[in-house]
């Protein structure tokens, strides 16, 4: 399947672009924010809340529903979108990332990668035409392919090795992939070594995939590295297929990315501060779950419209938390999510109406950045 994507608008400064693709189950306006589904749900939101808040399309997880509740089951139910009950798009990732993540618990071969699972030790082996297979089972509308994804830091040999099986392994998925109404993602690799970074991209797009993903950043490495790779390969990348940065989800790094042609992301990053009691807003990131707020009858962000902000404050949601009531972490996460898909919203506009400088600036004059945010903001034209 080819997504169709078309460019609408591109800033006059910057190399941030506006454009939609379509896919089986709808479409996609971008740049976008995709919430993270892991194991068929985007943990404590309803497929309802999700659409009132603004997704328009989640990522799943192949890795976590190969292992439970298995693919043939997803595929007996109809597929992902009916299983789950979302009707709108779904990405799925290999389950690379997660499978090199298991460290002792996996084996590279030459064929794939075989490892035991988190949930029952039991043995799999998860090769290229394996993760094609499941992928299809679950029925998602853009599907990625399996590739090895290092840490930070690796070695330069660590990181070639990587570079080449991953191209390997996309040829085979290519092979592989017979789902018409799927659209197949490439992987670009190479850590933070510029060499293998270009020439893992030249070798993914003579593949001539739907769409190019970069993977092997946001994995340890310092931000302004990340940064340093995507204006190394956004001249190369095709202009008239989607971007989409692996794992990158906090507000600096998505208008960061954005003005760096990036036109895809995801991010486990506001599900997961939302069960510890921290959200966004537009001053930074406030944790509720402080005493600071327990007394406070403000919203948890003042300038925000969402259902939560209109009418709940900090001081009930703090007990909710504090009690582990489940509806606390269902109003944070609600807000959280709301929050980004907002602001790439915002960043869509920024770029139609070719103001998208000035429209970062005037976020980031508000915006603290918390420790582990801290970074020159770059607002210069030239990226």
């Amino acid at each position: 399947m080819r997504l169709g994507f078309k460019l609408r608008a591109k800033s006059s400064e910057t190399r941030a672009r506006r454009g939609t693709f379509v896919t089986a189950h709808g479409r996609v306006e971008t740049p976008v924010f995709m919430p993270v589904g892991t194991q068929a749900t985007v943990k404590t939101m309803t497929p309802e809340e999700l659409t009132e808040l603004g997704a328009e399309i989640i990522l799943s997880n192949t890795y976590h529903l190969y292992l439970r509740p298995g693919a043939d089951l997803i595929s007996a139910a109809g597929g992902l979108h009916a299983f789950m009950h979302w009707e709108r798009p779904i990405l799925t990732d290999s389950g690379g990332f997660q499978v090199f993540s298991l460290g002792g618990l996996r084996r590279l071969t030459s064929d794939g990668v075989i490892f035991r699972s988190h949930i029952d030790g039991s043995e799999h082996n998860f090769t290229p035409a394996i993760a094609v297979k499941v992928q299809e089972l679950l029925g998602s509308d853009i599907a990625m392919v399996l590739d090895e994804c290092v840490p930070y830091p690796a070695s330069y040999k660590e990181a070639a090795e990587a570079v080449e099986r991953t191209t390997r392994w996309a040829k085979q998925a290519r092979e592989a992939h017979s789902r018409e109404d799927q659209a197949q993602f490439g992987i670009v690799q190479g850590s933070t070594f510029p060499d293998l970074r270009l020439r893992s991209l030249e070798q993914i797009v003579d593949l001539d995939f739907s769409g190019y993903a970069i993977g092997g950043l946001s994995v340890g490495e310092p931000k302004d590295k990340m940064y340093e790779i995507l204006e190394l390969l956004e001249p190369q990348l095709p202009t008239n297929k989607p971007r989409y940065l692996m794992g990158v989800g906090s507000p600096d790094c998505l208008w960061e990315g954005v003005q760096r042609g990036v036109d895809m992301f995801d991010c486990v990053l506001p599900t997961r501060i939302a069960r510890n009691g921290t959200v966004f807003t537009r001053d930074g990131k406030l944790v509720v779950r402080s005493a600071t707020y327990a007394r406070d009858y403000a919203p948890l962000d003042p300038d925000c419209d969402c259902y939560v902000c209109r009418n709940y404050t900090r001081a009930y949601i703090r007990h909710l938390i504090k009690a582990n009531e489940v509806l606390g972490i269902r109003l944070t996460t609600y807000h959280n999510l709301y929050f980004l898909i907002q602001l790439m919203e915002e960043i869509r506009t920024a770029i139609v109406t070719d103001n998208f400088l000035a429209a970062k600036a005037k976020f980031f004059a508000r915006y603290r950045l918390n420790d582990d945010e801290e970074r020159k903001i770059d607002l210069s034209p030239s990226c």
